[in-house]
């Protein structure tokens, strides 16, 4: 019995207490600069600055270690991402007063009213929702979560608002380069055209691109042998996660800003301003007796 029990002759160096202080604040300087942004996203970014091996195990600590420093109080929780885990509750107010309040904080304006085209925005992956969602609720666009290969409800629910539209659409997709990840692509372009066959609808797939890894020298992974669409596929797949949640923000940013030119954005702004303040007046005087 005590054969099978023999220590292993593999020796694993356990980091000091500096070397495990150094990682964290590295880490911690990779959120900073990049907030909002997954766990995920963390460990690529770490992976490609030298500071965990890019394996499981590199994962673990990034994410034991990021664990520990939001429980510690040494990182902000909401500077991480998780739209896996969501609350569903109804809005409710504590009387007239605090609704109309509300109303007037939330107001804004219709911003594609007169832009000529609409705008959607899809992403395969939903822990990437709150990553991308500043970018997206900043010009009024939607954002549709796909998780891989979208339900046949939800491309129909989608397919038949675009269907009804009087102006061209522009969808833009954003998914892992990897056989499953460019096929869901395809899948929800084909149904969406088939399902809303009157509409003038482009489709295009924004990231990840060939071009984007080389040109950003993205971090990859073997492509997996196992998925049955990996034939002719090529060896490397990547993650959407290894784009820098920075540079993913910049590049929706850039596609949306396309069809609406940065004059008209300001011009609605500063609008939305002023009659923000108009409905705030309204609330003063409403709530004086």
């Amino acid at each position: 019995m005590s054969e099978l029990y023999q220590a292993s002759p593999i020796k694993r160096v356990r980091a000091t207490k500096d070397e495990v202080g150094a990682r964290r604040t590295a880490l911690w300087r990779i959120v900073h600069d990049m907030k909002p942004m997954t766990v995920r996203q963390v460990f690529y970014q770490a992976t490609v600055r030298g500071i965990v091996e890019k394996s499981e195990a590199g994962y673990t600590k990034v994410q034991t270690d990021l664990v520990l420093m939001r429980k510690a109080g040494k990182l902000p929780y909401d500077w991480l991402a998780d739209n896996t885990r969501w609350q569903r509750k109804p809005t409710t107010f504590g009387g007239i007063q605090e609704a109309l309040q509300d109303t007037a904080r939330l107001y804004r304006k219709s911003l594609w009213k007169d832009a000529g085209c609409y705008v959607e925005v899809w992403l395969e992956k939903d822990a990437l929702a709150g990553v991308v969602l500043p970018i997206t609720s900043k010009y009024d666009v939607p954002l549709m979560v796909a998780r891989g290969y979208a339900s046949l409800s939800f491309l129909h629910s989608a397919a038949e608002y675009i269907n009804e539209l009087d102006v061209p659409s522009y969808i833009y997709h954003l998914g892992d380069y990897d056989p499953s990840g460019v096929n869901a692509g395809e899948k929800i372009e084909a149904t969406l055209k088939e399902m809303a066959p009157d509409a003038e609808m482009h489709f295009q797939r924004i990231a990840v691109t060939p071009a984007q890894i080389d040109i950003w020298k993205l971090p990859t992974r073997p492509t997996k042998s196992t998925d049955t669409r990996s034939k002719n596929f090529g060896d490397i797949s990547v993650e959407l996660d290894a784009i820098q949640p920075n540079m993913l923000r910049l590049l929706v940013d850039m596609y949306i800003e396309d069809h609406l030119p940065k004059h008209q954005f300001d011009v609605l702004k500063a609008a939305e301003e002023s009659e923000r303040q108009i409905l705030e007046k309204l609330v003063a005087g409403w709530a004086k007796p």
